[in-house]
Order: structure tokens, then C-alpha cells, then sequence
């Protein structure tokens, strides 16, 4: 569907996001020619700079993050007389006079206002913006991540901004949502026969969900320290992961239909008592070790830590849903910083076979599983059992294998580019109701009040291991292990 004009507005327009992924993004979709012939891009910052001297920091900082191969002078310069440079105080309402004069003053044309800023301004900035009159029926507000630091303020969140905008003008982000294989896993689900019927209990021994990372805090470490992976990583990019995966068939892939599915999900999420809390969850922190080869810090010597901080850089979870498809069924979700690899996956495995037919023992076979990997090499893989080539019959396990990259030869598109795309289309399937993420901080809230009251601090684990060994125990009281512990990474 082909965009109509609009004015994106980027908050925190010289910020580490709008660098590093927004402007970027838009300029992949300009040299795409998505973007109308009059569109623009209005960056606002509080620095008093010039129009001259902004370009000239998106140069040094943000053409970087262009694959070379697009940057062209003709495309640069181009896309660079998109934008516009305002600077005022967010916070401040006298003065957005100049984001006023800075907009064109077409109530026709699509006004986006993208709020890369941190949440506590986010109500500001919006009762800003309707007191100085740029809030109309065509106007869409797009909230950066993190939503809220439990309950209550997610709520406040909600009620603030949508005193302003209507929860259809409201675009809350999770750019893991934009990733071609989690659109793949959609059309994995809802495209094909093939899996539905095996897709409950009946068939399904148990699914795990990972996000790792290699790297630590780095910069970030002002932010994380009053966050942690909990808050950071789980609430929001791995229960809306779940969500997909467990979700019943939606009527159709309309917003509400989708976001209706996922919300079910959610509150059908069984809540952690404090018993089952202490046996079913994990919480780790770094400390020094290697990584590639290189030594790196503990998470207590990185520039700045509290020396005693008590904020978790992993958590590993046993999760249960309570409904018909799924009770039974364990869901696995972990997450954690300075892991041994860098990887987005999701692993459902199958159940083993009943009885072997083979002069093989049954437990000898590897169950039947779907990998779906996020990052870094996009695609699905179907491990099965199959007979090794040669006299006899022996089974051996094997991979059916989809590569994106390689099974469709058209360019991809970068999740902030989609998401970025869809906001501009008015598109809200991949967005956040806002009673989604009430639902999800109500099910994450009694894990961090019972943290919060508890004074001991998280399970150390080394730099470039995959977490606690407690982790590995407690998918191991189900006779289960983590994908890597089975299977060598690629």
C-alpha cells in the first residue's frame, strides 16, 4: 500500500535510536522510493544548533549505520533535504512554536510523532503537543520501550497519553515484532495445514524461547541498572514472542483480531505464587570472563556499577499457560547479557515417538523439532530422524533447513524500516494495545515485588557461558536441556 504524505516528527531526534536505527531506516525506505516525493522528517533536540551543523552530525553519526552500497551522493543529499531540524524543550510548551512553524499546516497530511525520549516525559510531550494545536484525527503518537517499571506506571502511561491521542492513534513499539521471521512464524502458523493440528499438548512436549547477547551494558549501564533483563528483555520482547507462538487462530490479521489473540494468551499466563516463583525462575548477573576470546569485566566493574548491585543481567523461566491447548505444556524463556553467542531463537519440540520399531532404544532418537531463528541468520529448520546412508538401518537425526536470505533473493527490509512503514500506513497489527501491556506487567509484577522484598542477590555467572548452572538445572528436573547443550551452534 502506497504511503500518503506525512510529517514524522522524531523526539529525541539526536538521540542514540534515531541515529543509529530511525534515520537509517527511513533512508533505506527512501532509496526504495516508498517514501512520497514531499515527505519530511523533522528531528527535535534541545541542542541550539543550526540547520547546517544537524546535518553534519547525522553525517558523522548516522550515515555509519548505512550499508555503503546505498549510500550514494545523489541518494544522501536527497534524503537529507527531508529533514529539519527543530530545536525546543520537550517539556516545555512555550516553546513548540517552532515545531508549529516547522510543520506544514495541511491537517490532511499524516502528522507522526515518534517519542524516542524516556518515558517520564512522554505525558508532557503529549499535552504539549495538543495545547500548541498539532494533535488532529490524523495525528499518530509512537512510544518507545520502556513502557512503564510495573503495573501502576504502565497505567499511568496509558491514561496520560490517552487523555491526548485515541488508543487507534497509539503506536507502543517492540521492534522484535518487525522482524521478517517472526512475520514467518504468522505465516508458519496461518498459512499451512500442516502444523495446526499438532500445534497443542497432545503433540508438543515443550517450547523454549532465547534471546542472548554477547555484549554487556556498555553505555547503557545508567539505564539498566534501575531496569535488568526482567524489565529489559522479558516483559515485553519475550512474552510477545510467546504470545505468537501459543495464540489461537484470529478471524483474520487485523489489529484487534491479532492483539485480541495475544491478550488471551497473556491472561491465561498462570501467576507465579512464591513457591513456584523460588522453583521455576532464574536470575543471574556476569561477572569477569572471555568472550571471542577476549577477556571483559564483571557487570559490578563495568564504569559506573553500584558495587553491589543486585540487578540480574539474565533470567531463565519455567511458564505455563492455562488453557486447553497448551496446559501441560512448559515454556522456557531466557535471557541474559555476556552469553557465549549472540542469537534470537524459538524451539519447539515435539514429543517422542511412542515405541521404536528400529534395533534402536527410543530414548536414542532426538524428538522432532522447529527451530525458528530471529537473529542472526533468519530462517526455520525442521530437525528430523533419518536413515545414515550405508548397509543397515540406522537412524541418525537431520535438518530440512529454510534460509530467508537464500530461498527469497529480495532485498530485506530492517524491523524499524517495517515498523516504521506500518505507522506511516496506519497499520497497528504489530503495536501494542494498551491492554496488552497492562496484562503483561500484571503477570511480570509479582516476580519483581517478590524480588524487591528478597535481599539476596543473583546467581554469578561467568562471561561467555550461557548462565547459572542453576538454569541448566531447572530444565533438567524435566528430563529437558537448553537447544545448545544438544545440538553444537552453527
Amino acid at each position: 500500500m502506497a504511503l500518503t504524505d506525512f510529517d514524522l516528527v522524531l523526539f529525541g531526534g539526536s538521540g542514540d535510536l534515531a541515529m543509529r536505527k530511525l534515520l537509517p531506516a527511513m533512508f533505506a525506505r527512501d532509496v526504495a522510493n516508498d517514501l512520497p516525493a514531499s515527505a519530511r522528517i523533522i528531528c527535535v533536540g534541545r541542542a541550539d544548533a543550526s540547520q547546517e551543523e544537524f546535518l553534519h552530525t547525522i553525517e558523522t553519526t548516522s550515515k555509519p549505520h548505512i550499508k555503503a552500497s546505498t549510500v550514494s551522493a545523489a541518494a544522501w543529499a536527497k534524503f537529507t533535504a527531508r529533514i529539519t531540524y527543530v530545536s525546543l524543550n520537550a517539556t516545555d510548551a512555550g516553546t513548540y512554536h517552532t515545531l508549529v512553524e516547522a510543520l506544514r499546516k495541511d491537517d490532511a497530511i499524516t502528522k507522526v510523532y515518534y517519542l524516542a525520549t524516556p518515558p517520564a516525559i512522554f505525558s508532557q510531550i503529549c499535552e504539549n503537543l495538543k495545547s500548541n494545536g498539532l494533535v488532529t484525527q490524523n495525528s499518530r503518537v509512537v512510544l518507545e520501550k520502556p513502557l512503564g517499571r510495573d503495573l501502576a506506571s504502565a497505567k499511568q502511561i496509558n491514561a496520560e497519553v490517552g487523555k491526548v491521542f485515541e488508543e487507534s492513534q497509539i503506536y507502543r513499539i517492540d521492534h522484535y515484532l518487525g522482524k521478517e521471521t517472526v512475520q514467518n512464524l504468522l505465516a508458519l502458523r496461518f498459512g499451512n495445514i500442516l502444523f495446526e493440528p499438532l500445534w497443542r499438548r497432545e503433540w508438543i512436549s515443550d517450547v523454549q524461547i532465547t534471546i542472548a547477547e554477547k555484549l554487556g551494558v556498555g553505555n547503557r549501564l545508567g539505564y539498566y541498572d534501575t531496569s535488568g533483563a526482567l524489565r529489559d528483555m522479558l516483559q515485553n520482547h519475550l512474552l510477545q514472542l510467546l504470545c505468537i507462538v501459543a495464540m489461537e487462530p484470529p478471524t483474520s490479521i487485523a489489529p484487534d483480531a491479532v492483539r485480541d489473540a495475544k491478550l488471551h494468551v497473556l491472561r491465561s499466563l498462570k501467576k507465579f505464587t512464591p513457591t513456584t516463583l523460588a522453583q521455576n525462575i532464574v536470575r543471574g548477573q556476569y561477572r569477569a570472563g572471555h568472550v571471542d576470546g577476549k577477556a571483559v569485566p564483571s557487570y559490578r566493574d563495568e564504569p559506573d556499577a553500584p558495587e553491589h548491585s543486585r540487578t540480574e543481567t539474565f533470567v531463565a523461566m519455567k511458564a505455563e499457560i492455562d488453557t486447553w491447548r497448551w496446559a501441560g505444556v512448559p515454556f522456557y524463556l531466557r535471557t541474559g547479557k555476556r552469553m557465549a553467542d549472540s542469537l534470537a531463537e524459538i524451539v519447539v519440540r515435539f514429543k517422542q515417538i511412542p515405541h521404536s520399531i528400529f534395533a534402536q532404544p527410543t530414548n536414542s532418537f532426538q524428538p522432532n523439532s522447529l527451530v525458528i531463528r530471529l537473529q542472526p541468520d533468519e530462517g526455520l529448520r525442521m530437525n528430523l530422524m533419518a536413515k545414515t546412508p550405508g548397509d543397515g538401518m540406522r537412524l541418525k537425526q537431520a535438518e530440512l533447513e529454510l534460509d530467508f536470505r537464500e530461498s527469497f533473493k529480495s532485498p530485506r527490509m530492517d524491523a524499524y524500516e517495517r515498523l516504521l512503514l506500518d505507522v506511516l500506513r496506519g497499520q497497528l497489527t504489530l503495536f501494542m494495545r494498551g491492554d496488552e501491556l497492562e496484562a503483561a506487567w500484571e503477570w511480570v509484577e509479582p516476580i519483581l515485588n517478590n524480588w524487591e522484598s528478597d535481599d539476596s542477590f543473583p546467581l554469578p555467572y561467568a562471561s561467555g557461558t550461557w548462565g547459572p548452572a542453576a538454569a541448566s538445572a531447572l530444565i533438567g528436573r524435566d528430563g529437558l536441556q537448553w537447544r545448545e547443550e544438544v545440538l553444537p551452534e552453527d
